[in-house]
């Protein structure tokens, strides 16, 4: 599964878990940002055992964004038999703190700030 425009590109890999974002995601209405999350309603419906939820090369998330990971997270915390982990970088501002509150959101997610 792949999602790619010109400012950002999303996939899942299958073999590995794992969920890529790159680049920016700033879609300015939440309908723009409906095939993400159909992206990650798939992942979700897969049942993996876990789920590496990778953001390193995400530079740029707006409200929204920040609203459809937190939905995310939610919908994985509800269905107790998924583990998350998310990576992250500290070399982009806005991932240590945002970052961190999907972690309240679910106190099991484990979190890779690097």
């Amino acid at each position: 599964m792949e999602i790619k425009n010109k400012d950002y590109c999303i996939w899942y890999d299958t073999s590995t878990q794992t969920i890529t974002c790159q680049g920016s995601f700033r879609l300015s209405k939440m309908e723009d940002y409906t095939p993400i999350v159909e992206l990650l309603n798939d992942v979700a419906l897969a049942q993996p055992n876990k789920i590496t939820l990778d953001l390193r090369q995400l530079d740029f998330l707006n409200s929204s964004g920040i609203n459809i990971l937190s939905k995310f997270v939610i919908k994985i915390r509800q269905q107790k038999n998924i583990q998350i982990a998310v990576k992250g970088t500290q070399a982009i501002i806005w991932q240590e703190k945002s970052l961190k509150n999907l972690q309240r959101l679910m106190p099991s997610l484990e979190l890779q700030l690097e």
